[in-house]
């Protein structure tokens, strides 16, 4: 873990400094400096702030919260990131209004459960396009619809803990925009539109590789898209309520699991999710077997590139039908 943590917010950091000290004073440097930053960006969304925000990074409380902060350095807020992730996505998975992991803008449809329209019969090809500027709209205004909205659920209380956490969040902001386009504008030798260009690009990057490796864990035609009961109640026990709505996919890849944290394991991420990503390859086989031996269904994808074939599928099939997907 520290090795990748050096790895990531290094991959992240050095190519942004090269642009500004001018060491990297070509185009295709420019462009090269901010797809690699963008890479590493992702990585530490992935790979470091993910298990810092849950408490698994480390046995230390305070070593968890400082890396945390990883995720306000690439522009985004990790007090949003854990309401919006642990509280409801880890509690409500794949439930429409309660995940906001489905709870999709109104030209995309992520649940059997939720409103159709004239536009979702198509979303199976533009939905690409737009997990690619998803980050775009975190670093910008997403955090403070969700803060609202969270605070307005009671997700946040305390005597002026709306308003500090307002102020954090811009002042975390004006600190990543001052680095990220700051001061390559400042000091580098490219133009402003060129450097804008590169760092829209940096987001297309990052913004497509952590919406596929997510997406692909829960918006599959094989799991299950659970609705509340009468009383606004999820039924049913939670380990089976996450077997059920999660899928993993390229589990016997070692190197591809480093790159994104170890969520190709993202049931044994759902059933424990204050251990460890280095461990879930460990955990899997005991997962399974368990699974096997009370009948229970455990979802799994060959490959990568399996998961991304059935996720694809899947999104044409919300687009196209009002009814739940029988089970793989």
């Amino acid at each position: 873990m520290i090795i990748k943590t050096i790895v990531m917010v290094s991959l992240y950091f050095t190519p942004i400094i090269l642009i500004t000290t001018g060491v990297a004073n070509q185009t295709w440097q420019l462009f090269a400096c901010y797809i690699l930053s963008g890479f590493g960006m992702a990585g530490i969304g992935m790979g470091v702030m993910h298990d810092a925000i849950h408490g698994s990074f480390s046995k230390n409380p305070t070593v968890n919260r400082l890396l945390g902060y990883t995720l306000n350095m690439v522009g985004a807020n990790a007090t949003v990131w854990k309401l919006q992730h642990n509280v409801l996505h880890h509690s409500y998975t794949n439930i429409s209004e309660g995940d906001d992991d489905i709870n999709a803008p109104f030209f995309l449809r992520f649940s059997p459960n939720a409103e159709k329209n004239s536009l979702h019969p198509y979303q199976h090809w533009y939905t690409w396009f737009f997990y690619g500027l998803s980050t775009v709209s975190w670093v910008t205004s997403k955090d403070f619809v969700r803060l609202t909205r969270y605070y307005n659920m009671g997700l946040l209380k305390g005597k002026n803990v709306y308003r500090n956490s307002v102020l954090k969040i811009i002042a975390w902001k004006v600190v990543y925009f001052a680095f990220i386009l700051g001061l390559p504008i400042a000091f580098s030798p490219f133009g402003v539109g060129e450097i804008l260009l590169a760092y829209l690009v940096l987001h297309f990057i990052t913004g497509l590789s952590i919406s596929l490796v997510f997406q692909t864990a829960h918006i599959m035609p094989n799991v299950d898209f659970p609705e509340l009961n009468e009383h606004g109640m999820i039924e049913g026990e939670r380990m089976l309520h996450q077997l059920a709505t999660t899928s993993n996919y390229s589990e016997g890849s070692r190197v591809f699991a480093w790159m994104i944290g170890g969520l190709n394991h993202q049931v044994e991420h759902h059933l424990f999710p204050d251990i460890c990503h280095v461990h879930y390859r460990k955990i899997a086989p005991i997962v399974k077997a368990t699974a096997a031996e009370y009948n229970i269904p455990y979802h799994t994808k060959k490959t990568f590139f399996h998961a991304l074939k059935s996720h694809f599928e899947m999104l044409r099939f919300l687009g196209n039908s009002e009814m739940v997907p029988a089970k793989a």
